[in-house]
């Protein structure tokens, strides 16, 4: 973010933004910076400018990357607001892309409750839920609230929060302190402080006693049961699970209640989603790890030896690496599977993920089926001109009896192309040079032309049937765009 002297920049949102993820009052960062508590929420309401002086304050003061914290937001809301427009619904309604910009930038409760809306309206209108009967047979009185889909409302609260619980880090890093154990002595260090501080024992069940159960918390017995098919990282994994939710369980419903009102299933699921993380900065303490990644130039398969973690473990972790002052590379991540679904999703950086389909078929991640043993590195650009470099790797898990198919999954990690030159895996490459493999959102928002791999029409182009001509393309659409 380009910043000239003595220009006033009127950009309150983003200031308060930057305030909050500093867990700052608005009178404590009027003292760092050196001006009144009411000029800084004169700035927040946009109703006084900040000078490019008081933003250098302010990235010296808090070690903050302006560029990052200006942009990472807006892009991604961006993002959202553009692919919701795109859809036919509002075909006759002619929205310039500045103004969906500055609704990204300046108001993005807005932009949340338009997502969570149009989330809705998808859901009812394909079929995929029963959401209008039951929102019309809801008694208005009892006080609930539509959610729409659960894990799309997670996911949401875990962007909002750059994907990082600063409270749960603390915590992990302290037990991590007190155990003072090697990574290959955590799991029995983990289990003698469930059973000393929690009465509680660990057991290794045969597979056929848990079926398709990896782990399950017998409560009369006080015993955590976990299956003989799970790989000793997910063993590690899972004891840190149920140790979040006998020590944590106070601070998991203090970060739950943070993100207001909640129905009961999002809420559950943001409860598990947090302990995951918890056990996640248990195996990876926070100072540890983030050193070793910029040590070894994010070596994947040596983290993953140093720390006792799968490949997958590592690649999650990499994305929650935004703490002030010692800042990861803002990684993006996905989980696929061979027929294209997303079943993990998470991004520290401005990648624009699709929130209704699926991923663009010439991205590599999905290629890593074909080379199950080879982790690929690619270099991508989106039709706007930003380009990424991306890291995919086929993964299998968990391990599963004869008569069982083994799940398999890609895990897709990427960055900006601006931090790639910190990877080991862009050592050799011009990066300034390289040319990036053009690919879309999903096909559905893409408007590239002639793509062989092109599954729907994009919404945005008027299809153009000929019945006497066969292209590339299994679809043709005009060149002018319908909204």
């Amino acid at each position: 973010m380009a910043i000239e002297a003595g220009k006033k920049l009127f950009v309150g949102p983003r200031f308060r933004r930057i305030r909050q993820q500093l867990a700052l009052s608005q009178t404590q960062i009027a003292e760092e910076l050196g001006i009144s508590p009411s000029y800084v929420n004169l700035i927040e309401r946009n109703q006084r400018p900040v000078t490019a002086q008081i933003l250098l304050r302010l990235a010296e003061t808090y070690d903050l990357d302006l560029r990052d914290l200006a942009t990472a937001d807006e892009d991604r809301y961006f993002a959202e607001l553009n692919e919701i427009f795109s859809d036919p619904l509002f075909r006759q309604i002619d929205v310039p892309k500045q103004e969906l910009r500055d609704l990204a930038e300046l108001c993005p409760g807005v932009v949340h409750s338009l997502q969570r809306l149009y989330a809705a309206y998808t859901e009812a209108r394909n079929g995929e839920t029963l959401v209008a009967a039951q929102f019309a047979d809801r008694d208005a009185s009892s006080g609930e609230r539509y959610e729409g889909d659960p894990i799309e409302r997670v996911r949401d609260l875990v962007e909002t929060n750059r994907n990082h619980f600063p409270e749960l880090e603390a915590k992990a890093e302290a037990i991590r302190d007190e155990l003072n154990v090697a990574p290959q002595e955590l799991f029995a260090a983990l289990t003698e402080r469930l059973r000393t501080k929690h009465a509680t024992s660990v057991r290794i069940m045969p597979v056929d006693v848990m079926r398709e159960t990896l782990r399950r918390w017998d409560r009369h017995r006080r015993q955590v049961l976990i299956s003989e098919m799970v790989d000793a990282p997910g063993r590690i994994f899972q004891l840190g699970v149920q140790l979040g939710l006998a020590e944590c369980s106070a601070l998991l419903d203090t970060i739950v209640g943070q993100a207001g009102l909640l129905e009961d299933t999002p809420r559950r699921l943001f409860r598990i989603t947090l302990a995951n993380y918890f056990a996640g900065a248990v195996m990876m303490p926070y100072t540890a790890f983030h050193s070793s990644a910029v040590e070894l130039g994010y070596d994947l398969q040596v983290l993953s030896q140093r720390f006792g973690a799968s490949f997958e473990q590592i690649c999650h972790r990499l994305t929650t690496l935004q703490r002030p002052n010692t800042r990861g590379i803002p990684f993006f991540m996905l989980r696929v599977d061979n027929a294209g679904n997303v079943s993990k999703r998470f991004s520290s950086g401005t990648f624009p993920f699709s929130k209704f389909g699926g991923t663009c078929p010439l991205w590599n991640v999905h290629s890593t089926f074909d080379t199950p043993d080879r982790l690929l590195h690619q270099v991508i650009e989106l039709p706007d001109g930003n380009r990424y470099f991306s890291i995919a790797q086929m993964v299998r898990r968990p391990a599963a009896p004869f008569a069982q198919q083994q799940p398999r999954f890609a895990i897709g990690l990427g960055c900006e192309i601006r931090h790639a030159k910190k990877l080991v895996y862009a050592q050799g490459i011009d990066l300034d040079k390289a040319q990036g493999v053009p690919i879309g959102v999903n096909c559905r928002l893409c408007e590239r032309e002639n793509c062989s791999q092109r599954a729907n029409p994009p919404l945005t182009r008027t299809l153009i049937l000929d019945e006497n001509t066969r292209r590339v393309s299994s679809f043709s659409f005009s060149s002018a765009r319908d909204i």
